[in-house]
């Protein structure tokens, strides 16, 4: 592949785009470790609300987590909810460092994400990434015979050991598979993302380049639509970014430098525990009753909550000036 000449970023700027935003939905939990799925329907209703796709089922939503019958419930819920919008959810297939592609798994979770009404985000797995990158490629290439439309994931092992970001090379091969409608990147670095605007530009324009860089969302300026878990805090403040940015209005700036703030502070390692901050910022905002969080995730202490509460007053000055 022709490589890139050294990247100005300043260059790559879109101004006045109109933004596409999908926010992870925060699967919460009762005191009793229960799903909370009264909590969960307002949440993904407020999301929709918003203008946001909620996306269900990926790692906010506790995917690699979960049993099948609260998988299952989350996909009931979702298509009871949306009634015929668009949702994602994620297509996730647990195995081992030692496991080979499991395509069967893998079918099986596209057939009850279709069958719900949402579209795959397929996420990698130990037999997956383990593969060549020639033979990675074949793989999508069959996902591609089972879904009309699916979302790629490259996800850095930051976030889960079988995570694999892949060369710009088998990048540019995803981008040629037509099923394929985008990819979420999870690197955390800003020149991959970089690279990879600059090329879908080049060979497919409609290919949406979804950050998941919860440390620089600002990458929508550059081209990149998203696919967070931070926006689950606050979607109706990145929706309201957003539409700053597609008006022209230099507001966009100062919310998005105070919603970075929020994902600084609360994707600080371990980076799992973002879900429990999101708990209880959502509990501090009175969308959820508890901020218990899955009993096999990581937890933050209760000391988060004093600047989570400062980062808040904070937003709700924003809201009520807007």
């Amino acid at each position: 592949m022709d490589s890139f000449p050294l990247i100005t970023p300043h260059q790559m700027i879109k101004p006045r785009r109109k933004i596409t935003g999908m926010s992870a939905i925060l699967l919460p939990f009762n005191s009793d470790l229960t799903p909370d799925w009264k909590g969960f329907d307002a949440h993904l209703l407020r999301t929709l609300e918003s203008g946001l796709t909620p996306a269900v089922n990926m790692d906010t939503g506790y995917a690699s987590l979960l049993d099948r019958g609260t998988y299952l419930e989350v996909l009931k819920h979702s298509q009871a909810l949306c009634a015929g919008k668009d949702y994602v959810a994620g297509a996730f297939v647990g195995d081992t460092p030692d496991s080979s592609l499991d395509l069967e798994a893998y079918q099986k979770q596209f057939e009850l994400i279709q069958s719900h009404g949402g579209i795959p985000v397929i996420f990698q797995s130990f037999g997956l990434t383990r593969l060549p990158e020639t033979e990675i490629i074949q793989a999508y290439q069959v996902f591609a015979n089972e879904c009309p439309r699916f979302i790629a994931f490259e996800l850095g092992t930051m976030f889960a050991p079988f995570g694999k970001i892949y060369s710009l090379d088998t990048y540019g091969e995803l981008m040629k598979i037509p099923h394929c409608i985008g990819a979420k990147h999870s690197s955390l670095h800003r020149e991959p993302e970089w690279e990879r605007l600059l090329l879908r530009d080049k060979i497919r324009p409609d290919f949406k380049v979804f950050t998941g860089n919860d440390l620089a969302i600002d990458m929508v300026i550059y081209g990149s639509d998203y696919l967070l878990g931070i926006s689950t805090f606050a979607p109706d403040m990145f929706a309201l970014r957003d539409k700053y940015w597609e008006e022209g209005n230099p507001s966009f700036y100062e919310l998005n430098d105070l919603l970075q703030y929020l994902g600084n502070y609360t994707f600080r390692a371990p980076v799992p525990a973002y879900k429990h901050n999101a708990a209880q910022f959502l509990k501090l905002r009175g969308w959820l009753e508890c901020n218990q969080t899955h009993p096999q995730a990581p937890r933050r202490p209760e000391t988060d909550i004093p600047v989570l509460q400062t980062i808040l007053d904070r937003l709700n000055v924003w809201r009520e000036n807007s």
